[in-house]
C-alpha cells in the first residue's frame, strides 16, 4: 500500500476546494481523482459504500488541508465553521444517501466519524476519528482511547516442546473455526502466566496476528463503557490485524470480574484469547486447552541446554533440580546464568545452581509470607521415636515424590491427593515450628510461615484470593509452607445457618484443595487437634502429635539447650527437669539466665536459672510449686 502524503491529499481535493469556494461545475457531482490506497482498504474493511468512502475521505482531507477547510467555511457562510458537513457532502459528492449518517451504519457504528456541535445532523460538524486519520496516512499506532488499558504483549515467547505441540493443535482447531465463519475464542487454562502467554504469542505469530493484552481487572463494570471498549477494540483489531489476550488469572475467585470477561467476549467480533487459572464456565470458548510449565520429562534437557558445556559437571544434580523446581523457560535461563557466574568464583556448580533456584523462587513469596532461617537440626529435636520416624518419612516422601508420581506412574493414574500435607499438633512450645525447620534444612528448601490471621478475611472471596496468591507464588520453587495456628481456619464446620457459615466452609475446602494440589510440602500447626474436623484430618497425609515433654524429655532438652560456648557451673539437670514447662519455655529460661550471668560477668548457675524461671512463670501467670523448686540451690 502506497502512502498518500499531505501534499497528495491537498492536490487530490483541490478541485473540491475550488467548487466549495464558488468555482465552476457546482451542478455536477464530484468524485476524487487518483488513488488513495489506505482509504480503499478502509472501505473494504468496514463495508463502506462509495459515498461513505468519499465522505470519509472528504472529512479526512478537511483535517489535513487548510485550503479545503477554509473553502468549507466559505461554503457555510461562517468563518467559524471550517469543517465538513453532510449538507456540503450531499451537495458535491456522487451518489449521496441519508443512511450514511444512521447510528447503525458503518461510519458511526465503527466510530469512523461523528456529528458534533450543530442543531441538525445535516449541518453539524462531521468529525473524523483521529485514529482513522492516522491510518489513512499510514501512521500506525494504538487508538489513544485504548492505550490506557491495552498494551503490546511483552511477555515470554519461548516454548518448550510440550507447549509447541499445543500450538500445533490449536492452529488446526482455529482453521475449523474460521471455515464456519466464526471468530476464534481461545481459553488457555493453567497456573503459569508465562506458559500461557508464550502459547498465545506463538499462535498469533503463526496466524500473522499482532498480539495485544489487557488485564481483566481493567474491563469496565458499567455496561455502556464495556460496550464502547468492545466496539473500539473490534475496530482496532480490524485496522491492525490484532488479537487480544485478556489476563483473567485473577478472575478465578471474583464472580464480578468473571462476568465482565464473559460479557465482553460474548459479542466480540474479533480474535480473543483468554488466559485463566481455572476454566470460566460461562465463557463458551471454541477451544479450551490446559497449558502448563515444561513437563517433568523435558525439564532436564532444558536445564542442560541452558547450562551449556558445564552441565556435564553436575552428576545427577540436573535431574534433582529439574524435579524440585517447576520453572518456566525464562526462570531456567536466569537461574542457570546466575549459577554459572557464581560457580566461576570457585563454588561448585551443583551447589550454586541449587542456591540460584532457591533465590529465583523467593521474590514471589517474600511479600506474602515470612521466610524462616532454618538453623535447627535433628539433634535439637527431643521427641519420641515414633514421631521422629514420621518426620523422616515425610522427608523421604518429599525427596522421592518425582520417582513415585512420575517414573512409577501414580500421577498418571490420578491427579488427586498428590500433595504432601502434614498436621503438627501440640501445646505451644513443644517443637512444632522447630520440626518444620529441621525438615526444611534437611531438604535444603526454604520455609515460609503464613500468618493465617492476615490471610483470613471477613470479606467473601478474599480469603481464597489470598490463599491462591500464596500457593501460586510457592508452587514453582516447592518451598515448605507452614500455616501456623491453623485452628484459626480449621475449626469444626458448623451447621450452615447463614451465608457466612457457608463461605467459611468454602474457605477451608479451598485451602485443602490447594494443599492437595501443591507440589511441595504444606504443614499446618495447631494447639487444639480436637478442634479440627475429622473430615479434614482424613485428607491430610501425616498427623504428628507433639506431646508435652515428661521429666526425662525435659532433662534431654536442658542438656541440649546451652550452646558449647556458654560458661556454666554446677548445673543440676535433674533438678531443672522438675520445671513442668515446654521446650519453648525452657529456651526462654535458659536465655534469660544467660543474660543475667553475662550482666554479672559470671558463669550460668542455678541461681540465675531460678530467677529466670520465676520471670517466665510470671509471664505464664503460674506460681512455682514446691515440688518444682524443692532442693534448688
Amino acid at each position: 500500500m502506497t502512502c498518500l502524503s499531505l501534499t497528495g491529499v491537498a492536490e487530490r481535493y483541490a478541485p473540491l476546494a475550488q467548487r466549495l469556494a464558488g468555482g465552476a461545475d457546482r451542478d455536477r457531482p464530484w468524485r476524487p481523482a487518483g488513488e488513495w490506497p489506505a482509504l480503499e482498504a478502509l472501505a473494504q474493511l468496514f463495508g463502506l459504500t462509495s459515498f461513505e468512502r468519499d465522505l470519509l475521505g472528504f472529512c479526512a482531507a478537511v483535517e489535513l488541508d487548510p485550503a479545503l477547510a477554509a473553502a468549507c467555511a466559505t461554503a457555510h457562510g461562517d468563518p467559524a465553521r471550517p469543517c465538513a458537513s453532510f449538507a456540503l457532502a450531499a451537495g458535491h459528492l456522487d451518489e449521496p444517501h441519508w443512511t450514511a449518517l444512521s447510528p447503525g451504519g458503518p461510519l458511526r457504528h465503527w466510530r469512523l466519524l461523528d456529528v458534533e456541535g450543530h442543531p441538525t445532523l445535516v449541518t453539524g460538524r462531521l468529525a473524523i476519528d483521529e485514529r482513522i486519520v492516522h491510518y489513512l496516512l499510514e501512521v500506525h499506532h494504538l487508538d489513544p482511547r485504548l492505550d490506557c488499558v491495552v498494551g503490546d504483549y511483552d511477555g515470554e515467547r519461548r516454548l518448550a516442546p510440550s507447549q509447541g505441540a499445543i500450538v500445533g493443535r490449536l492452529a488446526r482447531e482455529l482453521q475449523l473455526v474460521r471455515e464456519v465463519g466464526q471468530w476464534p475464542l481461545l481459553a488457555l487454562v493453567g497456573r503459569s502466566a508465562d506458559a500461557k502467554g508464550a502459547v498465545a504469542a506463538a499462535i498469533c505469530e503463526r496466524e500473522g496476528w499482532l498480539l495485544r493484552q489487557i488485564r481483566a481487572a481493567a474491563l469496565p463494570s458499567e455496561p455502556r463503557e464495556l460496550g464502547e471498549l468492545r466496539r473500539r477494540w473490534e475496530r482496532e483489531a480490524a485496522l491492525s490485524g490484532s488479537a487480544l489476550l485478556i489476563d483473567a488469572d485473577e478472575a478465578e475467585l471474583d464472580p464480578a470480574m468473571t462476568a465482565r470477561v464473559t460479557r465482553f467476549a460474548a459479542r466480540l467480533d474479533a480474535v480473543l484469547i483468554v488466559q485463566c487459572t481455572t476454566p470460566l464456565a460461562q465463557l463458551g470458548a471454541a477451544s479450551e486447552v490446559f497449558v502448563d510449565r515444561p513437563t517433568a520429562l523435558e525439564r532436564p534437557a532444558l536445564w542442560r541446554a541452558a547450562l551449556g558445556p558445564r552441565a556435564g559437571e553436575l552428576n545427577g544434580t540436573v535431574e534433582r533440580v529439574a524435579r524440585q523446581f517447576d520453572f518456566d523457560l525464562a526462570a531456567v535461563t536466569a537461574a542457570s546464568e546466575s549459577a554459572l557466574v557464581e560457580s566461576a568464583d570457585g563454588d561448585s556448580l551443583g551447589r550454586a545452581l541449587w542456591h540460584a533456584c532457591r533465590e529465583r523462587a523467593r521474590p514471589a513469596l517474600d511479600d506474602l509470607a515470612q521466610r524462616i532461617d532454618c538453623v535447627a537440626s535433628w539433634t535439637d529435636l527431643v521427641l519420641p521415636a515414633s514421631q521422629l520416624d514420621t518426620l523422616h518419612e515425610i522427608v523421604a516422601q518429599v525427596r522421592r515424590r518425582a520417582r513415585v508420581y512420575d517414573d512409577w506412574g501414580f500421577a498418571a493414574r490420578s491427579a488427586r491427593g498428590l500433595g504432601i500435607t502434614a498436621l503438627f499438633s501440640g501445646a505451644s512450645g513443644t517443637g512444632k515450628t522447630m520440626a518444620a525447620e529441621v525438615l526444611a534444612a534437611e531438604l535444603e528448601l526454604d520455609l515460609y510461615r503464613i500468618d493465617l490471621s492476615s490471610v483470613v478475611s471477613k470479606y467473601i472471596g478474599e480469603t481464597e484470593k489470598n490463599l491462591r496468591q500464596v500457593f501460586d507464588a510457592a508452587d514453582a520453587g516447592g518451598a515448605i509452607l507452614l500455616f501456623d495456628e491453623a485452628d484459626a481456619l480449621f475449626g469444626k464446620r458448623t451447621e450452615v445457618k447463614d451465608s457466612h457459615d457457608r463461605y467459611a466452609n468454602i474457605e477451608v475446602s479451598y485451602l485443602l484443595q490447594r494443599m492437595e494440589e501443591y507440589r511441595g510440602l504444606a504443614i499446618l500447626t495447631t494447639n487444639l487437634k480436637d478442634g479440627v474436623d475429622q473430615a479434614f484430618l482424613r485428607r491430610l497425609r501425616f498427623v504428628v502429635n507433639f506431646p508435652f515433654p515428661n521429666a526425662a524429655a525435659r532433662e534431654d532438652i536442658w542438656r541440649l539447650i546451652f550452646p558449647p560456648a556458654v560458661p556454666s557451673e554446677d548445673l543440676d539437670l535433674a533438678v531443672l527437669a522438675r520445671l513442668n514447662v515446654s521446650g519453648g519455655n525452657i529456651r526462654n529460661i535458659a536465655l534469660g539466665a544467660a543474660f543475667l550471668a553475662a550482666d554479672g560477668d559470671e558463669p550460668v548457675r542455678m541461681g540465675h536459672l531460678l530467677r529466670a524461671a520465676r520471670s517466665e512463670y510470671g509471664k505464664l501467670d503460674r506460681p512455682l510449686s514446691a515440688s518444682e523448686i524443692g532442693g534448688w540451690s
